[in-house]
């Protein structure tokens, strides 16, 4: 392979990994990206989970045996198997520069690699039908993050020493592409999660809604949202700090999260202030509104704070047609800031009536009168 042909390659890899969008597709462009490179028929991309002592397959590609998929989930291997991701590593490389891929072949150990380290790795090659392969560690801020791992079939040239120092390569553009993705993917995070609570932030919320109410006009699926007012955050903020307010606010997003867990599939999240909710799709109204009778019960019963006044809305209510998720939260809403009136230790839900029931009847379309503070953390435009 000319060196123009090699640097295209790199250059696909690269461009490959730069467009995916997930982590998924980053490990299948890488280990795509590196079979053409290198010309073989299968590649694969494993990570060292070191706490679990594991090298752990994130994705097959090319030509996968029967046991293979593509995206496996439970393919391991126990490190001590492979030692060199954990050992040879370390002893080669520890004292400054990278890591050296090397070749292994179906016929045993190949010059420069220490005899016994390789005899799972050629049991695998033999079992497979794979004349060779190389391998070459991946390393992420000077730690050895995995390997990847590109073989050729029987009856095809081995690699040779050139194809392992072009591994070596392409292991390092790997390595840049998934330090950029692993980036991308803590800044989504950042994005749409709550720094105080770890719960779900309000545009998170407000994208699952979207998407959730688009599911309901199309496949009818149950929507359902507990929107949840904490009682007292403000008199402990003024009687006792905002420290103590703040252990509250995360007790309760940690009681939020539990009561969730109920429903599955469920997001939990703060909407700002004093404000939570639940956003449930798929569960029955009545699953979910026995998540938010849990919810409020356990957080009377916490230390601080004085209860929560908690609304339920759900399509599957008597609440007519909810085309947009601003509907859907003008409703959960409105029983809320009831719920809070009416100084309610149960949830009330909309669109339900009756004498004995112990929920509240809530008017199809609420006006919502709401103070200026409160329209601060809701209300959609």
């Amino acid at each position: 392979m000319g060196e123009d042909t090699r640097l295209s390659a790199v250059v696909a890899l690269a461009q490959g990994m730069a467009a995916a969008h997930s982590s998924r597709e980053t490990w299948r462009a890488a280990a795509n990206g590196a079979r053409h490179a290198l010309g073989g028929n299968f590649a694969a991309l494993s990570v060292w989970e070191r706490e679990l002592g594991r090298l752990r397959v994130l994705v097959n590609v090319g030509d996968r045996a029967p046991d293979e998929e593509e995206f496996p989930d439970d393919e391991a291997y126990p490190v001590h198997q492979f030692p060199e991701i954990a050992e040879f590593l370390h002893e080669r490389w520890a004292g400054g520069g990278e890591p050296n891929a090397w070749v292994e072949t179906a016929e045993g150990p190949t010059a420069g690699v220490r005899p016994g380290y390789v005899h799972q790795r050629v049991a695998a090659l033999r079992r497979r039908g794979r004349g060779c392969c190389v391998v070459a560690p991946i390393v992420l801020n000077g730690r050895a993050w995995g390997e990847l791992y590109v073989a050729r079939a029987t009856g095809v040239p081995v690699f040779g020493r050139d194809c392992a120092d072009f591994a070596t390569v392409l292991a390092a553009v790997v390595a840049a592409g998934i330090a950029q993705t692993e980036r991308l993917e803590e800044a989504r995070r950042l994005a749409f999660t709550d720094a105080l609570t770890g719960l779900a932030n309000r545009r998170a919320v407000d994208v699952r809604l979207d998407e959730a109410i688009e599911r309901h006009r199309r496949d009818g699926v149950v929507v359902s949202l507990v929107v949840c007012d904490l009682n007292g955050l403000k008199r402990v903020n003024d009687t006792r700090g905002h420290a103590v307010g703040d252990r509250l606010l995360e007790r309760f997003g940690s009681v939020l999260s539990l009561c969730g867990a109920m429903l599955p599939g469920t997001l939990a999240a703060r909407l700002g202030g004093d404000e939570f909710c639940l956003l449930a799709v798929g569960p029955s109204v009545d699953e979910v509104v026995e998540a938010a009778d849990e919810l409020c019960r356990r957080a009377g019963e916490l230390e601080l704070g004085e209860g929560v006044a908690c609304g339920v809305a759900s399509t599957a209510d008597a609440i007519g047609a909810v085309r947009s998720g601003r509907r859907l939260f003008r409703l959960a809403d409105a029983a809320q800031y009831r719920a809070k009136a009416e100084r309610a230790t149960r949830p009330v839900v909309a669109g339900r009536e009756g004498a004995d029931d112990p929920v509240v009847r809530l008017a199809d379309e609420p006006s919502l009168e709401a103070s200026p503070e409160r329209r601060r953390f809701r209300g959609r435009p």
